[in-house]
């Protein structure tokens, strides 16, 4: 096992009791839908921090896949991980109460979770930009991880702050789009490079 092997799988661990709550708050939720109202803003949130900390585990491995281990990089990304942690953790209600409204829940949490999520983001890239900026093109990959950090913040942020449904779904579905459309894109660019000169794409599968 490397040094970087050993690190991520402690890294990975934490992280994935993050998905692990969501889940199983999810799960209750559906459990006790009889006597719970779902809506769907919990659902939009718990979707948009499932991916989050998706987005987060592929950068750290396509970042730091090459960073010597150190006990500072195992705290720094220990910090991060249990951010991430506390806000899947804070998505849905740990105990169903007959006649209770998810919305309530949200609305008592949301601002937390997101503006965790953030802190979170931002850690990641102070915990990354040593090891980029050392990659070649660093400047131009610190620049693009910033970009994408000012981006994530001008969206979450004030959906983190929105009082009205309305403006939270925007802007949260807008980030989860580009979730997806990362996710999609990342899917069919090997199969594309990789089709024989002259194969339409319709043809690919």
């Amino acid at each position: 096992m490397s040094a970087f092997e050993f690190f991520f799988s402690f890294y990975g661990l934490l992280l994935g009791l993050s998905v692990a709550a969501i889940a199983t708050g999810l799960a209750l939720a559906i459990q006790n839908r009889m006597t719970m109202r779902i809506g769907y803003l919990t659902p939009l949130l718990a979707t948009f921090v499932g991916l989050d900390i998706a987005s987060f585990w592929d950068f750290a491995w396509t970042v730091l896949r090459d960073a010597p281990f150190s006990y500072g990089l195992l705290v720094m990304g220990l910090i991060v991980a249990l951010v991430y942690f506390v806000a899947a953790s804070l998505v849905f209600p740990y105990a169903a109460t007959e006649g209770q409204s998810l919305d309530d829940h949200f609305w008592s949490n949301k601002r937390t979770v997101l503006l965790l999520t953030t802190v979170a983001n931002t850690l990641s890239l102070c915990l990354a930009l040593p090891f980029v900026l050392a990659s070649p093109d660093g400047a131009v990959l610190a620049f693009g991880y910033g970009f994408n950090l000012l981006l994530y913040v001008l969206l979450i942020l004030p959906a983190a702050l929105a009082k009205k449904p309305r403006l939270f779904v925007i802007l949260t579905a807008l980030h989860i789009g580009l979730y997806l459309a990362i996710a999609v894109t990342s899917v069919l660019a090997p199969s594309l490079m990789t089709m024989p000169e002259g194969t339409p794409p319709a043809a690919a599968g």
